[in-house]
């Protein structure tokens, strides 16, 4: 999931069990944003799922609202505080702005 500020070189990251991409991320030291701490009120934790999409649950219809506002929205993203993973892989790629601003770390 390389990002070039956030995550350059990609990684690789084992979740626990019952937990979201965004937690793995936070556990692992990755600062993806989540504005709205992990309420579904927001997209700044949208990720583009690349591998498994097909293998995780359906979106809510309150995860598809929000995602209607996501910058750079594709057909396979997802709420990265919503998505409970259930295959051995899978990949996410973090895309480079959200909608509050142009992700700027330092």
């Amino acid at each position: 999931m390389p990002h070039e500020v956030i995550c350059p070189e990609g990684l690789t990251i084992e979740l626990e069990k019952n937990e979201t991409i965004l937690d793995a991320c936070l556990r692992n030291g990755i600062n993806l944003e989540h504005a709205c701490e992990k309420a579904c009120a927001c997209t700044t934790c949208h990720v583009i799922i690349k591998e498994g999409f097909d293998n995780l649950d359906f979106a809510s219809d309150e995860e598809e609202d929000m995602l209607d506002k996501a910058w750079g929205l594709e057909s396979n993203s997802r709420l990265s505080c919503q998505v409970f993973p259930v295959d051995d892989v899978t990949v996410i790629e973090i895309p480079k702005y959200t909608i509050n601003q142009v992700s700027e770390l330092t």
